[in-house]
């Protein structure tokens, strides 16, 4: 089995590929770690679902750290370094954090359904011990999808370009148990959250727009609209970013459960194995678009890092008004506190 392990791709492909990988993996740990930072910063005005935010960025740091030095270095090594041991390591670990990252995303978007549709009352239920039952829920499902290969049940190998480890979705052509795996774990895994994500925001896209039409109409704080649209889009482009970066190698992945694994060439079953790796990096850059309480925190901690940055300083009120984008019915409603609030710090 060792010359599966071979690169299969010219070297300067291998280099490249390596390149975009150091590159991917300096901004999903610079960026994650600005998140952990700000959080931490910021623990007593956290609202208890935004832990979820912060469990993301666990999950990316881990796949960045746990992951990446190893694909790098076998990229440039030109063949993958370890054998069966550390491919079973990187295809474990990759699942693992690619599990937790689907399934923290479709708890963010139900429970922020949930407050979007609720009263204040029936939002402040979800509290700081629910939300971390969530995620340690979370990390058990994902725990048990990733060891459930080592025990019979699915198989690790290597990629077909040989410098990466996954799921051995060509072994599952002839195999009735290894196709049972996959067909359980796209269900399951991908299919069914995604579908709970899509229908969530959906949902919370039209609860806002007719929130956004009344006041239109009644000519009342248009500001606090424009903020829980720019929340909303906010959390969906980090859905849309994820699904959009896993689509491409789930469709090359499916394509080589029903043919041979040489029926595509190398490169093209590179290209969105890379694609799919860069989902870490993106949100750090969405928070820092549409946050200005994450932007003031990333330029107070460029400073502390002796980095000359001018910047103005911004209200308190606009942080918070920045992190109740998990608030709900109130700030579709627009509560008391929003009208109390100056015209330009409702928007971040």
């Amino acid at each position: 089995m060792e010359e599966q392990y071979i690169s299969k791709l010219h070297p300067v492909v291998d280099y490249g590929a390596g390149v975009f990988l150091l590159i991917i993996a300096i901004l999903t740990i610079l960026g994650n770690s600005a998140v952990l930072a700000t959080a931490v910063k910021r623990s007593s005005l956290l609202k208890s679902p935004e832990l979820l935010t912060v469990n993301l960025a666990v999950a990316d740091i881990g796949m960045a750290l746990s992951m990446y030095p190893l694909a790098i270095a076998s990229a440039w090594n030109h063949a993958w370094l370890g054998g069966d041991a550390s491919c079973v390591y990187y295809a474990l670990m990759g699942f693992l954090f690619g599990v937790c990252s689907m399934m923290t995303l479709c708890a963010m978007a139900v429970i922020r359904f949930l407050v979007t549709n609720s009263s204040k009352s029936n939002s402040n239920k979800i509290t700081k011990n629910t939300v971390c039952i969530l995620i340690a829920f979370i990390w058990l499902y994902s725990l048990l999808w990733a060891i459930l290969p080592l025990v019979g049940w699915g198989y690790y190998g290597p990629e077909p370009f040989g410098i990466s480890c996954t799921i051995a979705w060509s072994k599952f052509h002839n195999s009735s148990n290894g196709f049972s795996f996959i067909l359980s774990m796209f269900l399951l895994c991908t299919v069914l959250p995604a579908l709970t994500i899509v229908a969530c925001y959906l949902g919370i896209a039209w609860k806002v727009h007719k929130a956004y039409q009344e006041i239109q109409n009644i000519d009342r704080i248009p500001n606090a609209a424009k903020l829980e649209k720019k929340l909303t889009l906010m959390a969906v482009l980090i859905s849309v970013a994820f699904l959009s970066s896993w689509t491409p190698y789930a469709a090359a992945s499916f394509w080589s459960i029903f043919n041979s694994s040489d029926s595509l060439q190398p490169v093209v079953t590179l290209l969105p194995c890379l694609f799919a790796k860069s989902s870490t990096a993106y949100n750090p850059l969405i928070y820092y678009v549409f946050s200005k309480t994450f932007r003031c925190e990333v330029r107070k901690l460029r400073c502390c890092c002796g980095w000359r940055v001018h910047y103005f300083s911004s209200d308190n009120s606009a942080e918070n008004a920045v992190s109740t984008w998990w608030s709900g019915r109130d700030n579709v409603r627009l509560s008391a506190a929003a009208k109390a609030e100056s015209p330009g710090a409702a928007a971040p």
